[in-house]
Protein backbone atom coordinates (compact mmCIF):
# COMPACT_ATOMS: atom_id res chain seq x y z
CA UNK A 1 0.00 0.00 0.00
CA UNK A 2 2.72 2.81 0.49
CA UNK A 3 5.93 0.54 -1.07
CA UNK A 4 8.92 1.29 -0.72
CA UNK A 5 9.82 4.31 1.50
CA UNK A 6 12.84 6.53 2.16
CA UNK A 7 13.58 9.35 4.34
CA UNK A 8 16.48 11.72 4.10
CA UNK A 9 18.48 12.27 7.91
CA UNK A 10 21.36 12.10 9.25
CA UNK A 11 22.85 8.37 9.03
CA UNK A 12 23.56 8.10 12.60
CA UNK A 13 20.28 8.43 13.69
CA UNK A 14 18.37 6.16 15.24
CA UNK A 15 15.86 7.72 16.99
CA UNK A 16 12.24 6.09 17.26
CA UNK A 17 9.25 7.77 15.40
CA UNK A 18 7.00 8.02 18.35
CA UNK A 19 9.82 10.71 20.22
CA UNK A 20 8.95 14.33 18.33
CA UNK A 21 11.96 15.68 19.74
CA UNK A 22 14.30 13.01 18.21
CA UNK A 23 12.07 12.62 15.38
CA UNK A 24 13.08 16.35 13.88
CA UNK A 25 16.69 14.98 12.65
CA UNK A 26 14.39 12.48 10.31
CA UNK A 27 13.80 15.33 8.16
CA UNK A 28 17.29 16.84 8.64
CA UNK A 29 19.06 15.82 5.42
CA UNK A 30 22.28 17.89 5.50
CA UNK A 31 24.38 14.70 6.45
CA UNK A 32 22.83 12.76 3.20
CA UNK A 33 23.59 15.81 1.32
CA UNK A 34 27.27 15.60 2.33
CA UNK A 35 27.63 11.95 1.58
CA UNK A 36 26.27 12.70 -1.58
CA UNK A 37 28.85 14.94 -2.50
CA UNK A 38 31.79 13.24 -1.01
CA UNK A 39 30.86 10.71 -3.46
CA UNK A 40 30.79 12.50 -6.36
CA UNK A 41 34.18 13.98 -5.74
CA UNK A 42 35.86 10.56 -4.28
CA UNK A 43 34.99 8.57 -8.07
CA UNK A 44 36.36 12.38 -9.62
CA UNK A 45 39.78 11.85 -8.30
CA UNK A 46 39.43 8.01 -8.62
CA UNK A 47 39.70 8.94 -12.45
CA UNK A 48 35.63 9.08 -13.62
CA UNK A 49 35.01 11.78 -15.92
CA UNK A 50 31.63 12.65 -14.48
CA UNK A 51 29.88 10.89 -11.28
CA UNK A 52 26.32 11.33 -9.93
CA UNK A 53 25.08 9.95 -6.15
CA UNK A 54 21.63 9.56 -3.90
CA UNK A 55 21.86 8.41 -0.68
CA UNK A 56 18.31 7.92 0.73
CA UNK A 57 17.23 6.28 4.05
CA UNK A 58 14.59 4.29 4.57
CA UNK A 59 11.65 4.56 7.82
CA UNK A 60 8.44 3.22 7.38
CA UNK A 61 5.77 2.03 10.19
CA UNK A 62 3.18 -0.35 10.04
CA UNK A 63 0.62 -2.26 11.89
CA UNK A 64 -2.21 -5.29 10.92
CA UNK A 65 -4.98 -6.07 13.01
CA UNK A 66 -7.54 -9.14 12.65
CA UNK A 67 -10.69 -10.14 14.74
CA UNK A 68 -9.27 -6.95 16.53
CA UNK A 69 -6.05 -7.55 17.56
CA UNK A 70 -3.34 -6.52 16.32
CA UNK A 71 -1.53 -9.50 14.35
CA UNK A 72 1.92 -7.76 12.92
CA UNK A 73 3.66 -4.30 14.05
CA UNK A 74 6.36 -3.63 12.21
CA UNK A 75 9.39 -1.25 11.90
CA UNK A 76 11.80 -0.81 9.06
CA UNK A 77 15.14 1.53 8.59
CA UNK A 78 17.98 1.49 7.03
CA UNK A 79 20.86 3.45 4.82
CA UNK A 80 21.51 3.28 1.45
CA UNK A 81 23.52 4.92 -1.08
CA UNK A 82 24.32 4.77 -4.74
CA UNK A 83 27.26 5.79 -6.87
CA UNK A 84 27.29 6.15 -10.58
CA UNK A 85 30.42 6.77 -12.66
CA UNK A 86 31.19 7.46 -15.97
CA UNK A 87 34.59 6.52 -17.86
CA UNK A 88 34.61 7.95 -21.17
CA UNK A 89 31.35 6.12 -22.97
CA UNK A 90 31.50 3.44 -20.26
CA UNK A 91 29.33 3.20 -16.99
CA UNK A 92 28.77 1.19 -13.41
CA UNK A 93 26.75 1.57 -10.50
CA UNK A 94 27.52 0.20 -7.23
CA UNK A 95 25.72 0.95 -3.95
CA UNK A 96 25.98 -0.45 -0.71
CA UNK A 97 24.41 0.68 2.99
CA UNK A 98 28.03 0.37 4.66
CA UNK A 99 29.46 3.65 4.99
CA UNK A 100 32.15 4.40 7.32
CA UNK A 101 35.95 5.15 7.83
CA UNK A 102 37.41 4.66 4.20
CA UNK A 103 34.17 3.35 3.01
CA UNK A 104 33.44 6.69 0.51
CA UNK A 105 36.76 6.19 -1.26
CA UNK A 106 36.19 2.34 -1.61
CA UNK A 107 33.06 2.30 -3.19
CA UNK A 108 34.62 4.79 -6.09
CA UNK A 109 37.75 3.40 -6.55
CA UNK A 110 35.19 0.04 -6.85
CA UNK A 111 33.11 1.95 -9.27
CA UNK A 112 35.97 3.44 -11.63
CA UNK A 113 36.97 -0.08 -11.80
CA UNK A 114 34.10 -1.66 -13.09
CA UNK A 115 33.41 1.24 -15.48
CA UNK A 116 37.04 1.48 -17.09
CA UNK A 117 35.85 -2.91 -18.18
CA UNK A 118 32.21 -2.34 -18.90
CA UNK A 119 31.53 -2.45 -22.61
CA UNK A 120 31.32 1.09 -24.44
CA UNK A 121 27.84 2.39 -24.39
CA UNK A 122 27.02 5.05 -26.70
CA UNK A 123 24.38 7.03 -25.22
CA UNK A 124 25.06 7.14 -21.91
CA UNK A 125 26.37 10.43 -19.76
CA UNK A 126 24.89 12.85 -17.40
CA UNK A 127 21.60 15.25 -18.08
CA UNK A 128 22.84 18.18 -20.02
CA UNK A 129 23.46 20.99 -17.37
CA UNK A 130 20.73 23.57 -19.80
CA UNK A 131 18.31 21.29 -19.00
CA UNK A 132 18.80 20.89 -15.17
CA UNK A 133 16.21 21.90 -12.33
CA UNK A 134 16.87 25.24 -10.65
CA UNK A 135 14.35 26.05 -8.78
CA UNK A 136 11.54 23.98 -6.31
CA UNK A 137 8.73 24.35 -5.92
CA UNK A 138 6.82 23.69 -2.70
CA UNK A 139 4.63 21.16 -3.21
CA UNK A 140 3.54 20.17 0.40
CA UNK A 141 4.71 16.79 0.06
CA UNK A 142 5.64 16.05 3.96
CA UNK A 143 3.48 15.69 7.07
CA UNK A 144 5.22 16.62 9.73
CA UNK A 145 3.08 14.78 12.34
CA UNK A 146 4.35 11.16 12.44
CA UNK A 147 1.32 8.85 14.50
CA UNK A 148 2.25 6.98 16.86
CA UNK A 149 1.82 2.91 16.80
CA UNK A 150 -1.46 2.96 18.87
CA UNK A 151 -2.76 5.63 16.53
CA UNK A 152 -1.88 3.06 13.77
CA UNK A 153 -3.61 0.13 15.61
CA UNK A 154 -6.78 2.52 16.24
CA UNK A 155 -6.95 3.90 12.65
CA UNK A 156 -6.57 -0.40 11.26
CA UNK A 157 -9.31 -1.48 14.44
CA UNK A 158 -11.93 1.32 13.28
CA UNK A 159 -12.04 0.10 9.34
CA UNK A 160 -12.39 -3.71 10.79
CA UNK A 161 -14.94 -2.74 12.76
CA UNK A 162 -17.27 -0.78 10.34
CA UNK A 163 -16.67 -3.65 7.70
CA UNK A 164 -17.99 -6.08 10.42
CA UNK A 165 -20.86 -4.04 10.86
CA UNK A 166 -21.89 -4.32 7.66
CA UNK A 167 -24.98 -6.74 7.28
CA UNK A 168 -23.50 -10.16 5.33
CA UNK A 169 -19.86 -9.83 6.45
CA UNK A 170 -18.81 -12.81 7.96
CA UNK A 171 -14.90 -12.39 9.24
CA UNK A 172 -12.47 -10.17 8.63
CA UNK A 173 -9.85 -10.71 6.23
CA UNK A 174 -6.99 -7.96 8.07
CA UNK A 175 -6.67 -4.31 8.44
CA UNK A 176 -3.56 -2.37 8.10
CA UNK A 177 -2.44 1.29 8.72
CA UNK A 178 1.24 2.49 7.76
CA UNK A 179 3.41 5.85 7.40
CA UNK A 180 6.24 6.58 6.51
CA UNK A 181 8.53 9.25 5.48
CA UNK A 182 10.49 9.14 1.87
CA UNK A 183 12.66 11.38 -0.63
CA UNK A 184 15.97 11.61 -1.97
CA UNK A 185 19.32 13.85 -2.31
CA UNK A 186 21.19 13.93 -5.60
CA UNK A 187 24.17 15.12 -6.24
CA UNK A 188 26.04 15.52 -9.70
CA UNK A 189 29.42 16.50 -10.57
CA UNK A 190 28.05 18.89 -12.98
CA UNK A 191 26.57 21.28 -10.32
CA UNK A 192 23.11 19.88 -9.57
CA UNK A 193 22.27 19.46 -6.01
CA UNK A 194 18.53 18.99 -5.05
CA UNK A 195 16.87 16.72 -2.73
CA UNK A 196 13.13 16.26 -1.33
CA UNK A 197 11.04 14.21 1.02
CA UNK A 198 7.63 13.24 1.24
CA UNK A 199 5.06 11.51 3.70
CA UNK A 200 2.99 8.78 2.89
CA UNK A 201 0.11 7.56 5.28
CA UNK A 202 -2.42 4.21 4.38
CA UNK A 203 -5.31 2.72 5.60
CA UNK A 204 -6.79 -0.55 4.33
CA UNK A 205 -9.78 -3.27 4.80
CA UNK A 206 -10.58 -6.82 3.57
CA UNK A 207 -13.77 -8.00 4.15
CA UNK A 208 -14.83 -11.86 3.55
CA UNK A 209 -18.95 -13.14 2.97
CA UNK A 210 -20.39 -16.27 2.98
CA UNK A 211 -18.95 -19.64 3.85
CA UNK A 212 -16.91 -21.90 2.67
CA UNK A 213 -16.70 -22.45 -1.30
CA UNK A 214 -19.18 -19.90 -1.24
CA UNK A 215 -16.89 -16.82 0.21
CA UNK A 216 -16.30 -13.92 -1.71
CA UNK A 217 -13.66 -11.49 -0.58
CA UNK A 218 -13.08 -7.61 -1.38
CA UNK A 219 -11.27 -4.66 0.16
CA UNK A 220 -10.71 -0.82 -0.04
CA UNK A 221 -8.06 1.50 0.90
CA UNK A 222 -6.50 5.14 1.37
CA UNK A 223 -3.35 6.70 0.86
CA UNK A 224 -1.77 10.48 0.73
CA UNK A 225 1.21 12.20 1.69
CA UNK A 226 -0.85 13.94 4.73
CA UNK A 227 -3.01 12.26 7.24
CA UNK A 228 -5.42 14.90 7.07
CA UNK A 229 -6.67 13.53 3.27
CA UNK A 230 -7.11 10.02 4.17
CA UNK A 231 -10.74 8.91 4.06
CA UNK A 232 -11.60 7.54 7.67
CA UNK A 233 -11.54 4.08 8.50
CA UNK A 234 -14.67 4.07 9.34
CA UNK A 235 -15.55 5.00 5.42
CA UNK A 236 -12.83 2.72 4.24
CA UNK A 237 -14.47 -0.14 6.48
CA UNK A 238 -17.57 0.35 5.52
CA UNK A 239 -16.63 0.39 1.39
CA UNK A 240 -14.83 -2.99 2.21
CA UNK A 241 -17.91 -4.27 3.66
CA UNK A 242 -20.69 -3.48 1.28
CA UNK A 243 -18.53 -4.22 -2.10
CA UNK A 244 -17.87 -7.66 -0.66
CA UNK A 245 -21.30 -8.24 -0.12
CA UNK A 246 -22.35 -7.14 -3.06
CA UNK A 247 -20.28 -9.88 -4.83
CA UNK A 248 -22.06 -12.80 -3.15
CA UNK A 249 -23.69 -15.32 -4.95
CA UNK A 250 -21.86 -14.63 -8.51
CA UNK A 251 -22.79 -16.27 -11.64
CA UNK A 252 -21.47 -17.01 -14.86
CA UNK A 253 -22.13 -15.78 -18.35
CA UNK A 254 -21.83 -16.79 -21.90
CA UNK A 255 -19.16 -15.70 -24.24
CA UNK A 256 -19.84 -12.49 -25.80
CA UNK A 257 -19.34 -9.41 -27.39
CA UNK A 258 -20.50 -6.37 -25.27
CA UNK A 259 -19.71 -2.75 -24.14
CA UNK A 260 -17.36 -3.07 -21.10
CA UNK A 261 -17.66 -0.44 -17.93
CA UNK A 262 -14.53 0.16 -15.94
CA UNK A 263 -14.92 1.28 -12.96
CA UNK A 264 -12.55 4.03 -11.65
CA UNK A 265 -11.04 1.47 -9.18
CA UNK A 266 -9.56 -0.26 -12.56
CA UNK A 267 -9.67 2.27 -15.15
CA UNK A 268 -6.56 3.37 -14.85
CA UNK A 269 -4.99 0.41 -15.56
CA UNK A 270 -5.33 1.33 -19.14
CA UNK A 271 -4.05 4.39 -18.72
CA UNK A 272 -0.92 2.29 -17.59
CA UNK A 273 -0.92 0.19 -20.90
CA UNK A 274 -0.41 2.81 -23.10
CA UNK A 275 2.18 4.79 -20.56
CA UNK A 276 3.79 1.40 -20.60
CA UNK A 277 3.68 1.51 -24.88
CA UNK A 278 4.84 4.63 -25.42
CA UNK A 279 8.13 4.64 -22.40
CA UNK A 280 11.38 5.54 -23.75
CA UNK A 281 12.90 2.28 -23.59
CA UNK A 282 10.60 0.18 -25.40
CA UNK A 283 10.29 2.55 -28.27
CA UNK A 284 14.10 2.64 -28.59
CA UNK A 285 13.93 -1.04 -27.98
CA UNK A 286 11.32 -1.07 -31.30
CA UNK A 287 9.32 -3.53 -28.75
CA UNK A 288 6.12 -1.15 -28.65
CA UNK A 289 2.85 -1.42 -30.76
CA UNK A 290 2.81 2.04 -30.54
CA UNK A 291 6.08 2.47 -31.81
CA UNK A 292 5.18 4.09 -35.06
CA UNK A 293 2.02 5.67 -33.69
CA UNK A 294 3.65 9.37 -32.39
CA UNK A 295 1.46 12.00 -34.05
CA UNK A 296 -1.54 9.67 -34.66
CA UNK A 297 -5.40 9.68 -33.41
CA UNK A 298 -5.20 6.95 -30.91
CA UNK A 299 -7.93 8.28 -29.05
CA UNK A 300 -11.23 10.60 -29.49
CA UNK A 301 -11.08 14.19 -29.86
CA UNK A 302 -11.96 14.73 -26.70
CA UNK A 303 -9.12 12.28 -24.86
CA UNK A 304 -6.36 14.10 -23.09
CA UNK A 305 -3.92 12.05 -20.64
CA UNK A 306 -1.82 14.08 -18.20
CA UNK A 307 1.46 13.48 -16.22
CA UNK A 308 1.67 16.24 -13.65
CA UNK A 309 4.88 15.48 -11.67
CA UNK A 310 4.06 19.08 -9.67
CA UNK A 311 0.41 18.37 -8.47
CA UNK A 312 0.52 19.50 -5.03
CA UNK A 313 0.08 16.83 -2.32
CA UNK A 314 0.42 14.12 -5.24
CA UNK A 315 1.26 10.57 -4.16
CA UNK A 316 3.90 10.72 -6.72
CA UNK A 317 5.18 13.97 -6.92
CA UNK A 318 8.67 15.82 -7.09
CA UNK A 319 10.61 18.56 -8.84
CA UNK A 320 12.76 16.85 -10.26
CA UNK A 321 13.80 13.79 -11.85
CA UNK A 322 16.64 11.10 -11.05
CA UNK A 323 19.00 12.87 -13.41
CA UNK A 324 18.48 16.32 -11.56
CA UNK A 325 16.02 17.48 -14.28
CA UNK A 326 13.34 20.05 -14.51
CA UNK A 327 10.23 17.94 -14.43
CA UNK A 328 7.20 19.41 -15.80
CA UNK A 329 3.27 19.22 -16.33
CA UNK A 330 2.67 16.77 -19.44
CA UNK A 331 -0.35 16.27 -22.03
CA UNK A 332 0.73 12.63 -23.57
CA UNK A 333 -2.63 12.56 -25.27
CA UNK A 334 -3.76 15.81 -26.64
CA UNK A 335 -7.32 15.96 -28.74
CA UNK A 336 -6.57 12.24 -28.78
CA UNK A 337 -3.12 12.04 -30.39
CA UNK A 338 -0.37 10.58 -29.43
CA UNK A 339 2.17 14.02 -28.35
CA UNK A 340 5.40 12.24 -26.69
CA UNK A 341 7.05 9.31 -25.54
CA UNK A 342 8.48 9.21 -21.68
CA UNK A 343 12.11 9.75 -21.88
CA UNK A 344 15.11 9.73 -20.07
CA UNK A 345 18.82 11.34 -21.11
CA UNK A 346 19.56 8.18 -22.29
CA UNK A 347 16.64 6.58 -24.31
CA UNK A 348 16.20 10.46 -25.47
CA UNK A 349 20.22 10.51 -27.54
CA UNK A 350 19.24 6.84 -28.58
CA UNK A 351 15.96 8.32 -30.54
CA UNK A 352 17.85 11.65 -31.30
CA UNK A 353 15.07 13.68 -29.06
CA UNK A 354 15.84 15.64 -25.46
CA UNK A 355 14.86 14.10 -22.11
CA UNK A 356 11.03 14.71 -21.66
CA UNK A 357 12.53 15.14 -17.29
CA UNK A 358 10.75 11.72 -16.91
CA UNK A 359 14.24 9.00 -15.26
CA UNK A 360 13.99 7.41 -12.78
CA UNK A 361 16.37 5.84 -10.35
CA UNK A 362 16.74 3.67 -7.39
CA UNK A 363 20.88 3.58 -5.75
CA UNK A 364 21.60 -0.04 -7.35
CA UNK A 365 20.42 0.97 -11.01
CA UNK A 366 20.66 3.57 -13.93
CA UNK A 367 18.38 5.71 -14.92
CA UNK A 368 14.96 4.52 -16.89
CA UNK A 369 11.93 6.35 -17.79
CA UNK A 370 8.91 6.58 -16.10
CA UNK A 371 5.75 8.06 -15.02
CA UNK A 372 4.44 10.85 -12.03
CA UNK A 373 0.88 11.83 -11.21
CA UNK A 374 -1.25 10.35 -14.17
CA UNK A 375 -4.75 11.21 -15.18
CA UNK A 376 -7.26 10.64 -17.46
CA UNK A 377 -9.23 14.13 -18.15
CA UNK A 378 -13.28 13.70 -16.91
CA UNK A 379 -16.11 13.76 -19.84
CA UNK A 380 -19.27 14.70 -19.55
CA UNK A 381 -21.61 12.02 -18.77
CA UNK A 382 -22.45 10.83 -15.55
CA UNK A 383 -21.98 7.18 -14.88
CA UNK A 384 -25.38 5.85 -14.98
CA UNK A 385 -25.99 8.07 -18.26
CA UNK A 386 -22.61 6.35 -19.64
CA UNK A 387 -24.63 2.58 -18.80
CA UNK A 388 -28.04 3.94 -19.32
CA UNK A 389 -27.92 2.73 -22.93
CA UNK A 390 -26.78 -0.75 -22.85
CA UNK A 391 -28.55 -3.78 -23.35
CA UNK A 392 -26.46 -6.19 -22.46
CA UNK A 393 -22.95 -5.59 -20.77
CA UNK A 394 -20.33 -5.97 -18.17
CA UNK A 395 -18.93 -3.48 -15.58
CA UNK A 396 -15.77 -4.70 -14.17
CA UNK A 397 -14.68 -4.16 -10.86
CA UNK A 398 -11.44 -6.12 -10.45
CA UNK A 399 -8.82 -7.07 -12.52
CA UNK A 400 -6.83 -10.72 -12.45
CA UNK A 401 -3.57 -11.11 -13.99
CA UNK A 402 -0.80 -9.34 -16.48
CA UNK A 403 -2.29 -10.59 -20.10
CA UNK A 404 -1.08 -7.55 -22.06
CA UNK A 405 1.65 -7.98 -24.85
CA UNK A 406 3.20 -4.48 -25.18
CA UNK A 407 4.31 -5.74 -27.97
CA UNK A 408 1.47 -6.45 -30.15
CA UNK A 409 -1.33 -4.79 -28.33
CA UNK A 410 -3.01 -7.76 -27.57
CA UNK A 411 -5.12 -7.80 -24.08
CA UNK A 412 -6.81 -10.26 -21.99
CA UNK A 413 -7.38 -9.61 -18.56
CA UNK A 414 -9.43 -12.08 -16.15
CA UNK A 415 -12.37 -9.67 -14.28
CA UNK A 416 -15.10 -9.79 -12.05
CA UNK A 417 -17.71 -7.57 -11.63
CA UNK A 418 -21.18 -6.98 -12.26
CA UNK A 419 -23.57 -7.46 -15.56
CA UNK A 420 -25.83 -4.63 -17.13
CA UNK A 421 -28.95 -5.34 -18.46
CA UNK A 422 -30.86 -2.59 -19.99
CA UNK A 423 -28.86 -0.37 -18.66
CA UNK A 424 -28.96 -1.07 -14.71
CA UNK A 425 -26.61 -2.83 -12.97
CA UNK A 426 -27.87 -5.80 -12.03
CA UNK A 427 -26.21 -9.25 -10.81
CA UNK A 428 -22.52 -9.76 -10.18
CA UNK A 429 -20.47 -12.04 -12.31
CA UNK A 430 -16.70 -13.86 -11.73
CA UNK A 431 -14.54 -15.92 -13.55
CA UNK A 432 -14.86 -14.12 -16.99
CA UNK A 433 -11.85 -13.09 -18.85
CA UNK A 434 -11.82 -9.73 -21.01
CA UNK A 435 -10.36 -9.71 -24.41
CA UNK A 436 -9.68 -7.16 -27.08
CA UNK A 437 -6.75 -4.89 -28.77
CA UNK A 438 -5.34 -1.83 -27.30
CA UNK A 439 -5.75 0.12 -30.34
CA UNK A 440 -9.25 -0.31 -31.11
CA UNK A 441 -10.32 -0.36 -26.87
CA UNK A 442 -8.38 3.28 -27.09
CA UNK A 443 -10.01 4.52 -30.09
CA UNK A 444 -13.81 3.65 -28.48
CA UNK A 445 -13.34 4.72 -24.56
CA UNK A 446 -15.45 7.18 -23.34
CA UNK A 447 -14.93 8.54 -20.16
CA UNK A 448 -17.65 9.68 -17.26
CA UNK A 449 -17.43 12.68 -15.05
CA UNK A 450 -16.38 11.17 -11.72
CA UNK A 451 -12.82 11.71 -11.58
CA UNK A 452 -11.32 11.07 -8.30
CA UNK A 453 -7.42 11.57 -7.09
CA UNK A 454 -7.30 8.70 -5.50
CA UNK A 455 -4.15 6.85 -6.53
CA UNK A 456 -1.09 6.85 -8.39
CA UNK A 457 -2.95 6.85 -12.18
CA UNK A 458 -6.22 8.27 -12.09
CA UNK A 459 -9.21 7.82 -14.38
CA UNK A 460 -13.39 8.05 -13.95
CA UNK A 461 -15.42 5.54 -15.26
CA UNK A 462 -14.96 4.14 -18.66
CA UNK A 463 -16.97 2.59 -21.36
CA UNK A 464 -15.01 0.36 -24.17
CA UNK A 465 -17.35 -1.17 -27.17
CA UNK A 466 -16.98 -3.98 -28.49
CA UNK A 467 -15.22 -6.59 -26.49
CA UNK A 468 -15.33 -10.48 -26.07
CA UNK A 469 -16.32 -12.09 -22.63
CA UNK A 470 -14.83 -15.10 -22.27
CA UNK A 471 -17.42 -16.84 -19.70
CA UNK A 472 -19.03 -20.63 -20.17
Amino acid sequence: MSGILFVNSSPSSASPLSKASEASDLFDQSALSTLAQRLVEAARRAGADAADAVAVRGVSQGVEVRDGRVEESERSEGDDVGLRVLVGQRQAVVSTNDISGDGVAKLAERAVAMARVAPDDKYVGLADPALLAREFADLDLLDRNIPTTSELERRACEAEAAALAVKGVTKSGGASASSGIGGMVLVTSTGFHGSYLRSSHGISMTAISGEGTGMERDYDFTSAPHASDLDSPESVGRRAGERTVARANPRKVETCKVPVVYDPRVSGSLIGHLVGAINGASIARKTSFLKDRMGEQLFAKNIRIIDDPLRVRGLRSQTFDAEGVKVKKLALIDEGVLTTWLLDCATARELGLVTTGHAHRGVSSSPSPGSYNLHLEPGELTPKELISDIKQGFYVTDLIGSGVNGVTGDYSRGASGFWIENGEITYPVSEVTIAGHLLPMFKSLVPANDLEFRYGINAPTVRIEGLTLGGR
